[in-house]
C-alpha cells in the first residue's frame, strides 16, 4: 500500500497571525463591494480551436 499525502490544514489560528504578520509588514486589504471580481476588466478569448 501506498502513503497518501497529508492535506496542509490551515486553523484560523494559523489563518489570524499570518493575517497580522502580514499587515505589520505593510500589507493593506481593500474593501470589495458585493457583487463584484476585484480583477480589472480582461475579455476572454476564444479557445484556440473554436470557428468564428
Amino acid at each position: 500500500m501506498s502513503k497518501k499525502p497529508e492535506k496542509a490544514t490551515l486553523t484560523s489560528a494559523m489563518i489570524e497571525a499570518q493575517t497580522a504578520a502580514f499587515l505589520k509588514s505593510g500589507g493593506s486589504v481593500e474593501y470589495i463591494s458585493k457583487g463584484k471580481s476585484g480583477q480589472f476588466g480582461q475579455t476572454a478569448s476564444a479557445p484556440s480551436g473554436m470557428k468564428k
